[in-house]
């Protein structure tokens, strides 16, 4: 059972990334995939989560309308499409299963079952 996190990359201001979270061993049908992204010397904050029983997702108020998510349930993966990206989105993002995104952004990191790797994002000029 495994998330492969990937996509990051450097980006100037304004750009777009999309992120993968690949998963393996398990089907994403069940479950609900949390983003998260930590910064040099920050704590980890919630970006986004999508519930794939249900569809729901939640967004942090930092990305609204800026960052979108999304699962290729033929794929196994979701999808963190990052668009009118800013300098200070520069972190480490990693995805995490979970069985709710109910209170997600709140939860320890041992609430989450399984963890990818991070990938980095730099958004400068």
């Amino acid at each position: 059972v495994q998330l492969q996190a990937s996509g990051g990359g450097l980006v100037q201001p304004g750009g777009s990334l999309r992120l993968s979270c690949a998963a393996s061993g398990f089907t994403l049908d069940y479950y609900a995939i949390a983003w998260f992204r930590q910064a040099p010397g920050k704590e980890r904050e919630g970006a986004s989560c999508i519930d794939n029983s249900d569809g729901s997702t939640d967004f942090a108020d930092y990305v609204k309308g800026r960052f979108t998510v999304s699962t290729d349930k033929a794929r196994n993966t979701v999808f963190l499409q990052m668009n009118s990206l800013k300098p200070e989105d520069t972190a480490v993002y990693y995805c995490a299963r979970t069985t709710t995104c109910s209170d997600y952004e709140n939860r320890s990191v041992w609430w989450f079952e399984v963890w990818g790797q991070g990938t980095q994002v730099t958004v400068s000029s």
